[in-house]
């Protein structure tokens, strides 16, 4: 399977958020399972200053975006098994950011007409290309439009990733045919007007074969108002074709125990090294050196889906109890000017640094005890990963990719690997932060068990591919996984392998003996078809506290026969298909034997 990977950005070429670290990793743990994966880039002015030395010149060609006719080269590199591409354009390109331009419109216009123009050149025709965010939301629309002239193109499926959907690529209607080269007749249909405006990520949802959120969650959330802003029904039409796969991390990169970025290096067996982290972020600071006091650490940007307004509000309670506070990042004015000012009320008990340094975010991760991640809404998130990679424990809000990966913590059974709240609510925030303080105060022990969970968490990227290797399957018609290996875990066609799992739904409701699960079921065919070990576990523990009061497995043979009796009768006048399932010794479905054992079972629930 060939895959093209279209991205605005990616490690370790170029990078201002989450979605360059997914392109920098996804391609290659696609690679490692078999596929052929190239990824193409824009060549910004900060790649070709690091990498220029090592780019290959394959060709340049002339790309047309509405009456413009400008020039387009053609780098590539190898690296880890994916071929990389970059698309030279300086009039675009060749500036100090990759984002914040007056014509960011027409720059990414020009990067998606060019990946379509330039597939001709490169090194194999892609069964699919994987688009991401606003930036690379008209290559969908470009090939559906090429295809009605060009054959070529319509062999192409594609496949659009929605890292965050506040960010759609929004423009007055002229530029349509102006800035963009596109007939009006994709507006007059409403396929790419939204409000009046062009709206580039909504065109992509509608053409693109699937789509896909990064993380289930937030698959289900953006079918909601309060998350999708304003393309809920858009995404409610396209549900068919929605999939929501949990982004991973790099985890050779995020590795505390050859971390090359952190003080002191260690593992989930020996922890050692991570106290000596925590005073080494104490040191840089400015904190005390408390050893025994946790460190709650913050690396974000500073805006308001963040949930940063939680922090404000209930700072100065959070700050009465013995930890000690860090933050890392910039953004909103407010939060800038809050935090400083918070920070000198609280010295050597509260430290802020208004910028975004990889080595300080790394000695956070390494050195605090404790993470917080408020968010409002959080498509996937990465910080909390990467925190529980270094024994960091999370507090998050149960939103998008948070929910997805971090379970809450119960003392009661000792298990959970974070601390969780439900509600955008200061108050309950503040709650799971004192819970967690003072776990960590007063029961190290339990603390440490927690912790460990969290480093033995599973978020490589080997996970994700093979599900991202699914939907590849699903819109190509390649078969994918080849013949013998297990199918993704999320895969959602019913298979034989399901149907155990949906006849358990019925147990959800009073859990009762093995034969009222069938009556509950009742339909003519599942019963039948119960796997027998799947009844096993049930009749173990009615067996132990309650022998005689179990009608299935009491060890007088009269009751047996008695059912065999009634079960020949009614074979007598059911379908074939439950003679046979009589004759295989499993228990019948009919309700004129499991009605009067009904209240027997609900008496033995208590005892299960």
């Amino acid at each position: 399977m060939k895959i093209l990977y279209v991205a605005s950005e990616a490690v370790p070429f170029c990078k201002t958020g989450g979605l360059a670290d997914v392109a920098g990793s996804l391609p290659e743990a696609l690679a490692a399972q078999g596929a052929e994966v190239a990824v193409v880039l824009p060549l910004y002015q900060k790649v070709r200053e690091r990498f220029g030395s090592q780019l290959t010149f394959e060709c340049y060609d002339y790309v047309d975006l509405a009456w413009r006719h400008s020039y387009c080269g053609l780098f590539s590199l190898e690296k880890d098994g994916v071929t990389w591409y970059f698309l030279d354009n300086e009039q675009y390109f060749n500036r100090p950011e990759l984002y914040g331009y007056m014509d960011d419109g027409e720059r990414f216009g020009f990067f998606s007409r060019a990946v379509v123009r330039m597939l001709p050149h490169f090194r194999f025709w892609p069964d699919v290309l994987h688009c991401n965010d606003w930036q690379t939301a008209l290559v969908p629309i470009y090939l559906k439009d090429d295809g009605v002239r060009e054959e070529r193109f319509r062999s192409i499926r594609t496949v659009l990733s929605i890292h965050n959907i506040e960010y759609q690529g929004r423009y007055g209607r002229q530029t349509l045919g102006d800035l963009f080269g596109l007939d009006h007749g994709w507006a007059d249909d409403g396929t790419i007007l939204m409000d009046g405006d062009v709206n580039l990520l909504k065109g992509a949802i509608l053409c693109a074969d699937a789509v896909n959120a990064v993380s289930p969650t937030y698959a289900n959330e953006l079918k909601m108002p309060y998350f999708a802003h304003r393309l809920d029904g858009i995404m409610r039409r396209c549900g068919y074709k929605l999939s929501g796969v949990l982004n991973g991390i790099d985890v050779k990169r995020y590795d505390p125990a050859t971390d090359s970025h952190i003080a002191a290096n260690y593992t989930a067996e020996d922890m050692a090294g991570k106290q000596a982290d925590k005073a080494e972020l104490q040191k840089l600071m400015g904190l005390r050196q408390e050893p025994y006091v946790p460190i709650v650490g913050i690396v974000s940007r500073l805006v308001s889906h963040k949930g940063l307004d939680l922090v404000c509000e209930v700072l100065h309670d959070m700050m009465e109890l013995p930890l000690q506070l860090v933050i890392l990042g910039k953004g909103d004015r407010k939060y800038e000017e809050f935090f400083q000012w918070a920070a000198n009320q609280y010295p050597g008990r509260m430290a802020v640094r208004l910028d975004y340094n990889e080595e300080l975010s790394m000695a956070i991760y390494a050195g605090a005890d404790l993470f917080l991640m408020p968010s409002r809404s959080e498509p996937c998130g990465l910080s909390q990963m990467i925190a529980m990679r270094y024994g960091t424990v999370p507090i998050v809000r149960e939103t998008g990719g948070l929910k997805d990966t971090v379970t809450p913590y119960e003392a009661w059974r000792d298990s959970g690997n974070g601390f969780t709240f439900a509600n955008y609510a200061s108050s309950d925030m503040l709650y799971v932060i004192r819970e967690a303080v003072y776990l960590y105060k007063d029961y190290p022990d339990a603390f440490a068990r927690l912790r460990a969970r969290a480093m033995a968490c599973d978020f490589s990227w080997a996970r994700s591919a093979g599900e991202y290797l699914h939907i590849y399957s699903a819109v190509t018609g390649q078969p994918w996984p080849p013949a013998g290996e297990p199918a993704p875990a999320n895969e959602a066609a019913p298979t034989e392998e399901s149907v155990p799992a949906e006849e358990t739904a019925p147990a959800a409701e009073p859990p009762a003996a093995e034969e009222a699960a069938p009556e509950e079921a009742a339909p003519a065919e599942a019963p039948a078809e119960v796997p027998a070990e799947a009844a096993a576990p049930a009749q173990a523990p009615a067996r132990e506290p309650a022998p005689a009061e179990a009608p299935a497995d009491a060890p007088e043979k009269k009751p047996a026969a008695g059912k065999r009796t009634a079960a020949r009768k009614t074979a007598a006048k059911k379908p074939a298909a439950k003679k046979t399932a009589a004759k295989t010794g499993r228990k019948t479905p009919a309700k004129k034997q499991t009605t009067p054992k009904k209240g027997t079972a609900g008496k033995e629930d208590p005892a299960e």
